[in-house]
């Protein structure tokens, strides 16, 4: 017998694709695709730390990898049998009744607030200290399980900053989608807001949500937050999936497209670190650190003994987070490779500039 499975990994800057062994887990093969819009640097405007992704970059991308990938092994199609995915987080996207990304109607084509908010944008600074602060003096501390910090990365102060500044995206938006979350929609070809599959990684982690209160902060602290939050909740969900979990069978369309048999299972989605975290073979009490743009510390342990200890400045404490049926815990410094890249841009300099002289003196 023989079975294998592709993984998906959407980064900061392109998605990676590989064939798996399910059996062995030797990679058969790779592939990795550039997303082109964000490599114009389109979108962003780091003087205000805006960086958005435009949705055409994820699908696009998304094809080409998964092509590249398929072709030097067409015999091994037929033996593929799923697909899960990991992207980065928090990144979420203003959608329509049908799930469908505001920056994919032509109106919105062009307008950052209607794309994909990636991890690392902060224009939502102010939003998160107005979390923090409101859930310091309520009943209840939604943060607690995200190590009692909300931070301006995160779901709820980026979907609430955008809300604020502008108001066609504000009047359009039925509902937000994380990007691990939309991109199994995509390939099952179920992206309605209400039916499909959260991931626990991005809801517990980065959206306060927590069995304790029934999913997601209560309706009543939103609405004191911000009244443009009103019926959010309701639009939004109150169970999440863990990653051994199927999002559902693959499209027909999608299968016609890649060449794949129409039972392929799409896995539901992770937070990229957390994926990491398994392809190290994490274990209980064992810190794994996944180093890129950023780096993630995680860390497991059972959940009976530790449910309810509570740790403060981590990103959160999450139930079948990274492992399913474990206590999954993640830490971190947000733009860890990014200040080495700036770091690396720095020390160049004087390279570049003599680089640049010669070549003007050659010409």
């Amino acid at each position: 017998m023989s079975a294998y499975v592709i993984g998906l990994d959407f980064g900061t800057d392109s998605v990676r694709a590989m064939v798996v062994n399910a059996y062995t887990g030797e990679v058969v093969y790779t592939a990795v695709e550039i997303y082109p819009r964000w490599a114009k640097g389109l979108y962003c405007n780091p003087s205000t730390s805006m960086y958005r992704q435009h949705p055409l970059d994820f699908i696009e991308s998304m094809e080409k990898c998964l092509l590249n990938v398929l072709t030097p092994c067409q015999a091994l199609v037929k033996n593929i049998l799923g697909i899960s995915l990991a992207t980065t987080g928090s990144t979420p996207v203003p959608v329509n009744r049908e799930g469908i990304p505001l920056a994919l109607l032509p109106e919105f084509a062009s307008n950052p607030n209607a794309m994909f908010i990636l991890w690392k944008d902060h224009t939502a600074n102010a939003e998160a200290k107005e979390i923090n602060d409101a859930a310091k003096i309520w009943d209840v501390d939604f943060t607690k399980y995200s190590g009692g910090i909300y931070s301006p990365e995160w779901f709820w102060s980026k979907m609430l900053h955008v809300l604020r500044t502008d108001k066609e995206v504000a009047s359009k938006a039925f509902s937000w989608v994380e990007h691990c979350d939309w991109m199994p929609a995509v390939l099952t070809g179920n992206t309605a807001p209400l039916e499909l599959k959260r991931s626990r990684c991005a809801a517990g982690h980065k959206a306060m949500w927590h069995e304790e209160f029934n999913g997601l902060p209560s309706e009543e602290f939103l609405e004191k937050l911000d009244s443009l939050l009103k019926g959010m909740r309701e639009k939004l969900y109150d169970s999440t999936y863990t990653a051994d979990v199927t999002a559902g069978v693959i499209s027909a369309n999608w299968a016609a497209k890649l060449g794949l048999r129409p039972d392929v299972n799409i896995g539901v989605g992770a937070i990229d670190g957390h994926f990491g975290a398994v392809g190290a073979s994490i274990e209980p009490y064992t810190i794994v650190k996944v180093m890129g743009t950023s780096t993630c510390d995680m860390l497991i342990a059972p959940l009976d003994v530790y449910k309810h200890h509570l740790i403060k400045g981590i990103c959160g404490q999450v139930n079948g987070s990274i492992i399913p049926g474990m206590l999954g815990m993640e830490a971190g410094q947000s733009a860890f490779g990014d200040v080495y890249k700036w770091f690396e841009q720095i020390i160049s300099f004087p390279l570049t500039i003599m680089s640049s002289g010669i070549m003007a003196d050659e010409e």
